[in-house]
């Protein structure tokens, strides 16, 4: 099951994803310019292979709920993330608000 809901931070919008599979859940927030996600986000993949397309986004570990990923730190960032001022340990929705 996909689910997909709009949510606001601070007053600014970005869209939750919650995609339940089979022995894990996939966890989104996003908006136009980047995202973070739970522990299946591959920062390397993003840093290395996928380079060229400066991707912003970053990853929180261990989290279940969209409630948990916008409030636990960040285990990693890509490095375009990084040009935002996201860093490691700050909390999703912190690093959400940077990417407006």
């Amino acid at each position: 099951m996909v689910t997909l809901t709009p949510i606001l931070i601070e007053g600014n919008p970005f869209t939750a994803v919650t995609v339940r599979l089979p022995k894990t859940t996939l966890l989104t927030v996003s908006n136009d310019k980047g995202y973070i996600m739970c522990g299946a986000l591959d920062v390397g993949l993003l840093n290395n292979v996928l380079a060229d397309r400066k991707i912003v986004a970053g990853r929180a570990v261990g989290v279940k709920t969209i409630d948990q990923l916008l409030k636990a730190p960040l285990e990693s960032v890509t490095l375009e993330a990084e040009t935002l001022g996201i860093r490691v340990g700050m909390t999703g929705e912190d690093a959400l608000l940077k990417m407006l």
